[in-house]
């Protein structure tokens, strides 16, 4: 990654710059049996469609706090770098009654209705597939972003010492979440072409370092595993092994 690289977006913008066509998120639920692999290319149009639609379709603008209620998904990586995009501040497992919008999946609506800003649902179901139903109160993030833009394009530029990120009641900036994301990469042995298997929870800066930011950080790639507790010491091995996974961190 480039060294002038300070937010998230710039890590990701220079991923794609690198080789566009590398798996960067690799994502199982072992209690679905869901597999899903986005190459950089991929995954950076996810997030410019749901940039697009946080700016647009939400109105949400740079210093705006989004209540992240979503837990470790390929779904939610995409959020994260969305928010970095539009310069909001990604508030993970954060009170919705102080949010100005709020992103929730399945197992968290009742709390997200605390939010009186805009509501967004995902039912985190396999293929990104929409609600039989969507919630009352809230628009189905499947139903809405195949129709955006598939380029993005900030209304303001994202300063890099602005906040962009709350976890573990800590606040940090892009630059400072780049800086930290670098150090853990480094410390995980990490480095291009690097494949981690994580099944840490995206509810504290280990978890979202391990599951996205350190691998995007060192030109890597994640291999992001929910309930990875399901699928036995020898499943995991197997799973390392096809995955040609080279660092972990469970």
């Amino acid at each position: 990654m480039n060294a002038t690289d300070r937010t998230p977006a710039d890590l990701l913008r220079s991923a794609l710059a690198a080789d566009p066509a590398r798996p960067l998120v690799t994502f199982y639920d072992d209690a679905t049996g869901e597999r899903v692999e986005l190459s950089v290319a991929t995954f950076a149009n996810w997030v410019a469609k749901t940039a697009n639609l946080l700016q647009g379709d939400l109105a949400a603008e740079p210093g705006d706090r989004l209540a992240l209620l979503l837990p470790a998904h390929w779904q939610s990586a995409v959020w994260l770098l969305a928010c970095s995009s539009v310069g909001v501040i990604a508030d993970v497992q954060g009170d919705p009654a102080g949010a100005d919008l709020v992103v929730s999946g399945p197992d968290s609506l009742e709390a997200a209705r605390a939010c009186r800003g805009e509501r967004v649902a995902l039912a985190l179901r396999p293929l990104g597939g929409r609600f039989p139903q969507a919630p009352e109160g809230f628009a189905d993030y499947a139903v809405e972003v195949p129709g955006q833009g598939d380029r993005f394009a900030p209304f303001a530029p994202v300063d890099p010492d602005a906040p962009a990120l709350v976890v573990d009641g800590v606040e940090l900036t892009s630059a400072q979440l780049v800086a930290r994301a670098r150090k853990d990469a480094e410390g995980l042995g990490l480095t291009a072409g690097s494949r981690l298997l994580t099944g840490r929870a995206y509810d504290g800066w280990e978890g979202l370092s391990a599951g996205l930011f350190a691998p995007l950080a060192a030109g890597g790639s994640v291999v992001l595993c929910r309930h990875l507790g399901q699928l036995g010491e020898e499943g995991l091995a197997k799973r390392m092994a096809s995955e040609r996974v080279t660092n972990s961190a469970v």
